[in-house]
């Protein structure tokens, strides 16, 4: 099968306007520390919250249990955390694991960072890490050929559900 090609030539300048604006320093509002400032409930998707790190709900999954972990500090960089913060945003992200494990049970689980925009992640300012259930065959031709993901619960559901694991 051959390598399909789309041109999208005007991307080159969005990307260089983003890349200059993050690189700025200049302040800008972010989701994640609005709804740390939340606090947790099932209205703002954040499931955990202690003096280094938050657990909340991807609010665009890609599945069912899909977790963000990251640090309460608004910082891109891993290496800027500092040790206390690292430590903190381990042990947040390994409750989640088991969090994740008791609530759905699943075959094996995804846990990763995508580290600035380059490499995929789609708020690249604040930190986090992904953990995501998942299950053999949980990728079928919804996902394969339509790209399109099929969520059996609502984002309310997959909070009382993690909730319900939290340190179980």
């Amino acid at each position: 099968m051959a390598l399909e090609r789309l041109w999208a030539a005007w991307r080159s300048e969005y990307v260089g306007e983003v890349t200059a604006a993050n690189r700025s320093g200049e302040p800008h509002d972010c989701v994640f520390c609005a709804l740390i400032a939340e606090g947790p409930s099932e209205q703002s998707g954040v499931v955990a919250l202690d003096e280094h790190a938050c657990c909340l709900l991807n609010a665009y999954p890609y599945g069912s249990g899909h977790l963000l972990i990251l640090p309460l500090r608004h910082t891109a960089a891993l290496g800027d955390l500092s040790a206390t913060e690292a430590q903190g945003l381990w042990a947040m992200t390994l409750t989640a694991v088991g969090a994740v494990e008791t609530a759905y049970g699943a075959d094996g689980i995804n846990l990763g960072a995508n580290l600035g925009q380059a490499a995929g992640a789609g708020i690249p300012a604040h930190l986090h890490l992904h953990v995501l259930p998942r299950w053999q065959g949980d990728t079928n031709f919804m996902t394969s050929i339509a790209e399109t993901r099929v969520l059996p619960e609502s984002l309310p559901e997959t909070w009382r559900r993690v909730s319900a694991a939290w340190g179980a």
